[in-house]
């Protein structure tokens, strides 16, 4: 009976120890992929929710900042382990089609307001992100 005991731990803890190293090695392949691909100019989810682009990331050096704008001219040093995934456009097409599905009947021809030209390169001012807040709700 102790021999019986005796097995059914070892088979066990032979089995804890073979899903801990596969668990491992999923989790180094995935903070390998996302280091890769955190470039500047993507898009990322941090751990708070927080959607935002990179703006200086090094993927050698995990324990220096990295540099996220959360909103034009906001630039925010979080650190590196805080970005919780990368925010692929499928992901943003995906939802806008499913979104978009309406059943032809539903369809209403409403006139829209032309829609902005993106901003260039260059970042906004306070003052300017404040005054375009304030036009945007105006307009609404």
């Amino acid at each position: 009976m102790e021999i019986v005991l005796f097995g059914l731990l070892a088979v066990l803890l032979v089995f804890m120890f073979v899903n801990t190293r596969k668990r491992q090695r999923q989790m180094k392949a995935e903070q390998e992929e996302k280091a890769t691909k955190t470039v500047p100019g993507v898009k990322v989810l941090m751990q708070g929710g927080i959607y935002g682009t990179i703006v200086a990331y090094d993927a050698e050096d995990l324990d220096s900042p990295a540099l996220v704008e959360i909103a034009p001219g906001t630039v925010i040093e979080v650190h590196s382990q805080a970005i919780l995934r990368i925010v692929e456009p499928k992901d943003a097409v995906a939802e806008a089609e499913d979104a978009d599905e309406v059943d032809s009947d539903e369809i209403v021809d409403e006139p829209q307001a032309p829609l902005e030209a993106p901003a260039e390169s260059s970042l906004e001012t306070p003052e300017e992100t404040r005054a375009r807040l304030d036009r945007d709700s105006d307009n609404k």
